[in-house]
């Protein structure tokens, strides 16, 4: 007889006032100061950054975009490895701090790339402003862009100590539900979290992007510099608050003795009775303070790594010989990360399909009639800032609104599952692409009325709102499938997996943004570089984004296929409350008085 209940967050039993004296939403002042002022530095070279390829590197259009899209990508793969440091050896704590001080020189870098005249080719004037007397534009020479690329590799790096690090350690503050005060809103946290990114990026979008427009470039990553610096600081200073966990090894070390342990005894037979499997609470309980996972009937082969047989103790003392034994504990561990990954990687096509709002859609918003006044008119890049805006309003709408009506229906505290959450945000997003496809259509056929099709620097005479609809759009795609795609990632990975967990979400973005350069590449070579032009007036970048809605129509088909035949992660514990999963969610229902009990 065993007691099951849904995975939520790391636990401390210790509720005393001493323990209580740290972590709770005293710490967010500090951590979401931290998260904004890097979300603003980031946003605010990262925003506009394919205007200072093309214009002042003077880098084709298509290659810009690929060298954008794959430092992206790079990006957001380095949170591998500072996951991994942070659970086997440094903890989050300075995992985050660490990665700030990279990033902060890295950005010092492109600012001294920005300023110095040696680092950059000399400038020109390009297109219709051109004239015959005037000397052609020259490309960034090798030296040039090494600069550029050693200054983005140590954003790259400095981004993967905090990425990975920073929600899961925020999260930690609040522990786990009933056992920790304030446990019950960790969820609402991660709402929170989302909305003062997007009020950082916002910030980021119409202050720092019109300086680069119109005062400069030093400027333009100066200020994004200084706030990576009040980052660093203020995150710092929160230190006596903060609740640590200790490192409890190298999770991945874990996987891969199951892994060598199930090979070593292929040929070994797996009992019928999952109560003969190897179990040990002592030997699992630095890994699992939630609770023991409970056996599950999936991947059966890797059972044979809990299978005990002479020869799988280490020593006298009895430790296992864990490279020839696992614990069940350790088998489901890596049960539940393998069972993750189908739906984990559906969020790789939706990146992919978003990251032309930072390439093309700019480009686009470019060519088109961007003037608020007789004076002013609205930088290109500033355009993502419907995207952020719709993002907050929904998370808004979403938090305040929507729930409590969903909650009244499903009787779920969070109104609905984040699966359902994930899969809404799916399919907003075929929405946006097909709405850009479409204003493309226009706005080439506007061009087109005006004998423009040839005039690639001119304004075509239709107004850049027209784009508001697919970046809005986009928007609340963000606002339901990333947040609800962060929580799965945190709710359903092993508990001491969490960093390495939240670290999956940026290597989707970072597959999502090398899927990005691929799909453009091959396009532009099946397409002989008729769809992907410098000259959009020519181009056919409708078709492109076409066949972009295409993809994103059969991502969907292929997440529902994915979450109809996902199990939940269930564990036991030995008293106190019971959070049981349901068969057709991913929430967890606590009930206070009673335990559900379940026979094997």
């Amino acid at each position: 007889m065993t007691t099951t209940m849904a995975s939520m967050a790391p636990v401390d039993e210790d509720v005393s006032p001493k323990k209580t004296k740290q972590g709770g939403f005293k710490t967010m002042p500090f951590i979401l100061a931290n998260e904004i002022c890097d979300r603003f530095a980031t946003a605010g070279f990262n925003a506009n950054l394919i205007t200072y390829l093309t214009q002042q590197l003077h880098l084709p259009l298509v290659e810009a975009s690929n060298l954008l899209t794959n430092f992206n990508g790079t990006a957001a793969f380095t949170p591998v490895l500072g996951a991994i440091i942070a659970d086997s050896f440094s903890g989050r704590y300075w995992a985050i701090a660490g990665g700030g001080v990279l990033y902060q020189l890295g950005m010092l870098g492109l600012v001294v790339s920005a300023l110095a005249p040696a680092l950059r080719p000399p400038q020109c004037v390009a297109g219709a402003g051109a004239t015959a007397t005037e000397p052609p534009c020259q490309r960034a020479t090798g030296g040039q862009l090494a600069m550029l690329y050693m200054s983005l590799l140590l954003t790259a790096l400095g981004s993967g100590g905090i990425r990975p690090c920073v929600v899961a350690f925020g999260a930690d503050q609040f522990g786990q539900r009933g056992r920790r005060p304030g446990g019950e809103q960790k969820w609402s946290y991660f709402n929170l979290y989302f909305f003062s990114m997007g009020l950082a990026v916002l910030l980021a979008l119409t202050v720092v992007v019109y300086i680069q427009e119109n005062v400069g470039w030093g400027w333009g990553f100066g200020i994004p510099a200084i706030a990576m610096f009040v980052s660093v600081l203020s995150f710092v200073v929160g230190y006596p608050l903060y609740v640590m966990g200790k490192p409890e090894g190298s999770p991945f070390k874990r996987l891969l003795q199951v892994v060598v342990a199930a090979c070593k005894k292929r040929k070994d037979a797996v009992p019928e009775d999952a109560a003969l499997l190897y179990r040990n609470k002592e030997l699992d309980a630095p890994i699992a303070a939630d609770g023991t996972l409970l056996h599950t009937d999936q991947l059966r082969f890797l059972d044979r790594a809990a299978v005990a047989t002479t020869g799988n103790v280490a020593d006298s003392s009895g430790e296992p010989d864990l490279w020839r034994l696992s614990t069940v504990h350790r088998v489901e561990e890596l049960k539940s990360i393998v069972r993750m990954l189908p739906l984990w990687a559906a969020s790789i096509t939706l990146i992919a399909a978003a990251s032309h709002n930072f390439t093309f859609a700019i480009q686009q918003a470019r060519t088109m009639d961007r003037r608020l006044t007789a004076r002013f008119q609205i930088p290109p890049a500033s355009m993502i800032i419907f995207t952020t805006l719709t993002m907050l309003v929904s998370l808004a709408l979403y938090d305040r609104v929507f729930v409590p009506l969903a909650r009244r229906y499903t009787g779920r505290h969070s109104g609905i599952t984040y699966f359902q959450r994930m899969g809404a945000g799916f399919a907003v997003s075929v929405l946006g692409v097909m709405a850009g496809a479409f204003v493309e259509a226009k706005r080439r056929g506007v061009a087109a009325e005006h004998g423009l099709l040839d005039k690639p620097a001119a304004v075509v005479p239709i107004s850049v709102f027209w784009l508001v609809p697919q970046y809005a759009l986009h928007g609340m795609s963000d606002a339901l499938s990333t947040v609800g795609h962060l929580e799965f990632l945190y709710d359903q990975s092993p508990e001491s997996m969490r960093s390495s967990a939240a670290a999956l979400f940026w290597v989707a973005g970072s597959f999502g943004n090398y899927l990005g350069t691929v799909l453009v590449t091959v396009v532009q070579s099946a397409t002989k570089g008729v769809w992907l032009q410098d000259n959009l007036n020519r181009g056919r970048l409708d078709y492109y984004y076409w066949l972009v809605t295409f993809l994103l129509v059969l991502n969907l088909i292929y997440y529902i296929v994915c979450f109809h035949f996902y199990t939940l992660k269930t564990f036991e514990v030995d008293a106190g409350d019971d959070v049981r999963p349901r068969p057709d969610s991913g929430e967890a229902v606590c009930e206070s008085d009673k335990l559900t009990e379940s026979r094997n």
